[in-house]
């Protein structure tokens, strides 16, 4: 006989000796929590969504100062008839360029725009000198006549650096580009300073369009309030839902209190250790608490069923504690294992989302399943005990026939067989990444969606690749040699045709060298000496009063170059072909230069590729620790293989028929999907072992295993149902309130889950019960007021 079996057995021994003591340090506990409730902040980092130690990141952080990082935020202006060159386009475009540069945090020297200080006109004047002036400088000519703003057009239609990158091909729009820098971030200033001057500078007849990684977390700040008032709502329908079902004083309350103080603690939790809680991790926080009403109701229904036994209230909530204890604790515990080993990936924000998890998930052990028997074993008894179920429970009884039947188990367990087989075919179309155009976080109907589409509509592309190439020798990046290598990596790039266009040193060099040539389009190539290349280089700096103007394309010390890639949007198959297209080329000719060397990835494109590949080697790591760290819990705790097994069977169908719904909804597995994932596999393992636990403690009494099922269905069941129906019905409010597409997304991707679970617990676990009868369930005794199967126990003898 196991001695941890013995010790939760005799566990209740100490604490109803004393139950009010201890609710009075658990209550303690509570008000402790509660003080440090205020130090909360809720904000976005985006340092938090990179994985560190990746080389794609690590690249990232050295050259975001210099060429640019995945902050970006992109403008577009829009005319509906004509073109931009007129006068009160030019002036619209310069005033929102000048707005993007004053923006908190912006990089001055990576602000792009037809209009801004850094886009000049270069030429060649008759005594040979490189000359270069701003496009559009207000301050000397404000107001253009007809002859000037067709000599602007076609200057700008001569330089592939502005025509197509800034300017439309079809001349309708112009775009406006900043990076921000990383370490000055604040996403909620910045995005109120753009829909600020976004307002201000409306006009009949233009559009203006806003994208980018900022202006996208911005949004999501916008809803905040939303999602806060849609989780109250989600407990107040619960707490009426509690109502129906129950209609006591108990049944209501003590579910509510769980959740309101496991809240408490988790937030509480979450302060102590300094975190901030991210606004799109909020679903998580509201699950596990959740889950906590869920123990709450499953404790109150067994105190009501014991009460109708025994008559006395004390003895019925210390049977209830020890009925649902143990299992209630496995449950849990494997709730916060699998939340935990999420830290196992290597991105920040699901790593600090895993700690605080798993310990506000390991606290309901305390804050619900213990509080709830002692609280209940020292309030006065309630008058009326009987719970009407009505036709919930005769349905039940049916099914517990149906699964306690031979044929009715081996029809069912043929239909799970199918099931894996689906499920499997659909998780084959699951993504890494996103799985469509524009943002998921959001509707494809939402203005950020709209205007990412309009500007990639008219543009290459908003989303951009960088990739470095790296000389080892200072000035390296003169060398012909190396710019050819650079044209010939940029042309491989460019047979992609899902890319929309690049920009690079090459194409510097031979707009230079052909602008020497009095525009002679044959000499639009790269030069053969060092020095005539250096000289190139050396002419456009020059020709610029603004510093660092070679600084997009090259660092100082002309070692690294910039190659900028755009692409229209970043879903997972975009990122895996872009990546894999410069990992062929830099395998076949990356080493054909000596010196030179060529590494991934910046931008949004490179971050976003860093961000997915981590989320996969989370998922393909967790998902199979969870399962199979909750096989071995259960294992150990049961002294069997056949229930880690049972448990094992009904985990991986739940989890399969998951991913086969993602895949044909088009979820993709992201960093936020994966901790939705696995607070999934927790709840599923909850509602499992309460009913074969249920099954185990009714064979003892009745010793019909027909039975058995029959009752605990009918029971254990009954409070599953309830649970998972009051989660459910309060989840699937979100798909009808929220505006954010993500927390709707979320919202079916867990009633889908749930109810997977649920299914798994009333049908799949006691079918293979019937049909397969296993030992720790049929041939079993009770020693010392322990559950053991009799083989042990001799063996023991």
């Amino acid at each position: 006989m196991s001695r941890f079996t013995h010790f939760l057995k005799d566990i209740d021994d100490h604490i109803f000796a004393y139950p009010k003591l201890i609710l009075g340090l658990l209550l303690a506990i509570t008000v402790f929590f509660a003080v440090q409730i205020p130090a909360v902040k809720m904000y976005s980092d985006f340092a938090d969504l990179l994985p560190q130690e990746h080389p794609y990141i690590q690249l990232h952080n050295d050259i975001r100062d210099n060429f640019g990082g995945a902050n970006v935020v992109v403008v577009g202006i829009e005319v509906e008839e004509g073109t931009i060159f007129t006068n009160e386009t030019l002036a619209l475009i310069h005033r929102l360029t000048q707005a993007v540069d004053n923006l908190p945090g912006i990089n001055h020297n990576l602000v792009s725009s037809l209009t801004h200080r850094t886009t000049r006109k270069v030429w060649l004047s008759e005594e040979g000198s490189v000359l270069s002036e701003p496009y559009y400088d207000p301050t000397k000519k404000p107001v253009l006549n007809a002859v000037e703003l067709e000599e602007l057009k076609t200057a700008v239609l001569a330089n592939p650096r502005v025509y197509g990158l800034m300017v439309s091909p079809d001349l309708k729009s112009a775009l406006i580009k900043g990076q921000l820098n990383e370490g000055a971030l604040d996403y909620e200033k910045t995005f109120e300073q753009i829909q600020q001057f976004r307002d201000r500078e409306q006009m009949d007849g233009v559009k203006i369009h806003v994208t980018g990684q900022p202006v996208l977390v911005g949004w999501v700040y916008t809803y905040i309030p939303q999602i806060v008032q849609i989780f109250l709502f989600t407990i107040l329908f619960m707490f009426v839902l509690l109502v129906v079902y129950f209609r006591r004083l108990y049944g209501v309350l003590i579910p509510m209190i769980g959740i309101a103080i496991s809240s408490i603690w988790g937030i509480g939790i979450l302060s102590l250790l300094g975190y901030n809680l991210d606004p799109l991790t909020l679903v998580i926080p509201f699950l596990i608490s959740a889950r906590a009403m869920s123990h709450g109701i499953q404790l109150v229904e067994r105190y009501y069923g014991e009460l109708a036994l025994e008559g006395n209230s004390r003895t019925a909530a210390r049977k209830t504690f020890d009925s649902l204890f143990r299992p209630g604790s496995l449950g849990v515990v494997s709730d916060a294992v699998g939340l935990l080993l999420i830290s196992l990936g290597s991105i920040p924000i699901n790593t600090k989302l895993s700690y605080y998890a798993s310990l506000w998930a390991i606290c309901v052990i305390l804050n619900v399943l213990l509080m709830v028997p002692l609280l209940l074993s020292v309030l006065p008894q309630p008058r009326n005990i009987n719970i009407k179920h009505g036709w919930i429970q005769k349905l039940l009884s049916r099914i517990g026939f149906v699964v306690s039947a031979r044929a009715g188990a081996v029809g069912i367990l043929g239909v799970a067989v199918l099931c894996f087989l689906i499920g499997g075919y659909g998780s084959s179309f699951v993504q890494i990444g996103e799985s469509e155009p524009g943002s998921p976080l959001l509707y494809p109907d939402h203005d950020y969606n709209l205007s990412s589409k309009a500007i990639n509509t008219s543009f290459p592309g908003s989303e951009e690749l960088y990739i470095v190439a790296r000389t080892q020798e200072k000035g390296g990046l003169k060398n012909p040699d190396v710019i050819r290598a650079l044209e010939d990596f940029q042309a491989h790039m460019l047979n992609d045709p899902e890319l929309g266009g690049a920009k690079g040193l090459p194409d510097l060099v031979k707009q230079m060298n052909r602008l020497l040539h009095n525009n002679d389009p044959r000499y639009s190539q790269v030069p053969h000496e060092d020095y005539y290349v250096g000289g190139l280089m050396f002419a456009y700096m020059a020709s610029s009063p603004i510093p660092g103007a070679l600084k997009e394309f090259v660092n100082p010390e002309e070692t690294d170059a910039n190659m900028v890639f755009f692409y229209k949007d970043h879903q997972g198959g975009t990122i895996r072909r872009a990546i894999h297209m410069v990992k062929d080329w830099i395998a076949e000719k990356g080493d054909a230069v000596e010196g030179l060397s060529f590494h991934l990835a910046g931008g949004i494109i490179g971050v976003t590729a860093a961000i997915n590949e981590a989320v996969f080697e989370t998922n393909r790591i967790v998902i199979p620790l969870v399962l199979g760290l909750i096989f071995l819990f259960v294992t150990f705790f049961y002294g069997s293989l056949h229930a880690g097994w049972l448990m094992f069977l009904a985990m991986s169908f739940a989890t399969i028929l998951s991913y086969g719904y993602m895949g044909a909804m088009k979820i993709g597995i992201n960093v936020n999907t994966v901790p939705i994932i696995a607070v999934g596999i927790g709840v599923g393992i909850d509602y499992s072992i309460y009913i074969m636990d249920r099954i185990r403690e009714e064979m003892l009494r009745c010793r019909s295993l027909q039975e058995a099922v029959i009752r605990a269905i009918s029971t254990t069941g009954l409070a599953v149902c309830v649970t998972a129906g009051a989660l459910i019905l309060g989840v699937v409010m979100w798909v009808f309130l929220s505006d954010l597409r993500f927390q709707s997304d979320a919202a079916l991707l867990l009633v889908m889950m749930l109810i997977f679970n649920m299914v798994a617990a009333l049908f799949v676990v006691p079918s293979w019960i019937t049909l397969f009868k296993p030992k720790f369930i049929t041939d079993i005794e009770l020693v010392d007021g322990v559950i053991a199967e009799r083989a042990a126990v001799e063996t023991a003898e």
